[in-house]
């Protein structure tokens, strides 16, 4: 079984390298695809110093949907059987790897999330970053029926099929909501388990208070539109 770690990086020179460090670290069998989206700083070359990883620079910075669409074509180019998603600043714990994918090599899932959500106690964040992620969670409820506790996550793992689907189909802007709604629109299991994660090592989140709000109204209309169009 073929996979990889696609990571997708803007401007993450303080952080990439270890993040790199620790996904060889945890999951040895793995090939580790940093898409370096237009990067301004010294990620591309960092990346790039780390044996075995293989480095592909977007000429302009297309944001985290293209990012990591281009993590999905380049896999299945390459014909990569289970894909994992982790962030270069340091928030997601390659070590917690094991967790996502656990249920897709038991066939019970063909995405799984990693939620900061599950268990008490855990990942706290921003006031309305918390409020937006419960719209979607009673947004996931009323419209699939599902229990999503977490749908901004971007730590997830990926079985063959949906790199496939999402390879052709993945929302370009805030993607991570859309993309589970995608994926249960053509029938695929989404499954959450409880990780945790820490809160970026270096740098500013590029989403405010202001991104936040447009995040919250721009994702929960396209789930609406997707949701319109499914019953006609």
């Amino acid at each position: 079984m073929k996979k990889i770690a696609i990571v997708p990086a803007y401007n993450e020179e303080k952080t990439v390298g270890a993040v790199l460090a620790e996904i060889k670290e945890f999951c040895r069998d793995f090939d580790i695809l940093v898409v370096n989206d237009g990067s301004t700083d010294r990620t591309a070359e960092i990346a790039g110093t780390v044996p075995g990883t293989r480095v592909v620079t977007l000429p302009i910075n297309l944001g985290i949907g293209g990012a990591v669409q281009t993590g999905f074509l380049f896999a299945r180019k390459h014909g990569y059987d289970l894909a994992v998603q982790v962030d270069a600043d340091g928030q997601h714990k390659p070590a917690e790897v094991r967790l996502l994918l656990d249920p897709v090599l038991k066939n019970e899932a063909d995405m799984v999330v990693g939620s900061r959500f599950m268990e008490k106690g855990g990942y706290r964040g921003r006031p309305w970053r918390r409020l937006g992620i419960r719209i979607f969670y009673l947004t996931n409820r009323l419209l699939l029926g599902e229990r999503i506790t977490d749908s901004t996550s971007g730590f997830r793992a990926y079985n063959g099929k949906a790199i496939a689907l999402l390879s052709e189909a993945y929302p370009d802007d805030y993607p991570e909501p859309e993309a589970i709604y995608i994926l249960k629109r053509r029938g695929m299991r989404v499954l959450e388990v409880p990780v945790q994660m820490e809160s970026r090592r270096a740098g500013r989140s590029s989403i405010g208070f202001f991104g936040s709000v447009y995040y919250m109204v721009k994702v929960f209309l396209a789930i609406f539109v997707l949701f319109l169009r499914r019953q006609n």
